[in-house]
C-alpha cells in the first residue's frame, strides 16, 4: 500500500511538471515574426506526454494488484524515454545555447525525466521481487 502511494504520487507530481514545466516554471523561448520556434513545440508535445505520464500515475494509485502496477510502471519508463527524447532528438530547440530553452527548460526536463525514469526502473524492481 505504501510503495503504491509513494510511487503514484511521485508520478504523478513528475508528469505535471513535465506537462506544465515549460508553460510555466521553466518557459521556453517566445515565438518570433517569423512564426513558432522549435522549442515552442517541444514544450507543445512535453504537455501530451506530461499528461500521459500522470495518468498512468493516477492508475498506479487505483490499481493494487502487482502485475498491473508492473505493467504501468514499464509503461512509465518508456513515456520518460520519450520524455528526454523529445527536446534532446525529436523536435530539439533553439540553435543558440544562450536561449532559454537551452539553459533552463531542456535541463529540467532532462533532469525531472532521469528521475522519473530511474523511479519507475526502481519500483519495477520492487515489484517483481514481491511476486517471486
Amino acid at each position: 500500500m505504501k510503495n503504491r502511494i509513494i510511487s503514484g504520487a511521485m508520478t504523478i507530481a513528475l508528469g505535471m511538471l513535465i506537462a506544465l514545466g515549460p508553460q510555466f516554471l521553466f518557459k521556453v523561448c517566445n515565438t518570433t515574426g517569423h512564426g513558432l520556434l522549435r522549442c515552442h513545440w517541444s514544450a507543445q508535445g512535453e504537455i501530451g506526454i506530461g499528461v500521459l505520464i500522470a495518468t498512468l500515475g493516477i492508475a498506479l494509485l487505483i490499481f493494487a494488484e502487482s502485475n498491473v502496477r508492473l505493467g504501468l510502471t514499464i509503461g512509465i519508463f518508456f513515456s520518460s524515454i520519450i520524455a528526454l527524447c523529445i527536446p534532446h532528438a525529436l523536435i530539439g530547440g533553439c540553435g543558440m545555447m544562450s536561449m532559454a530553452c537551452r539553459r533552463v527548460a531542456f535541463p529540467a526536463l532532462t533532469v525531472i525525466g532521469f528521475v522519473l525514469m530511474a523511479g519507475a526502473a526502481v519500483n519495477a524492481v520492487y515489484l517483481v521481487r514481491g511476486r517471486s
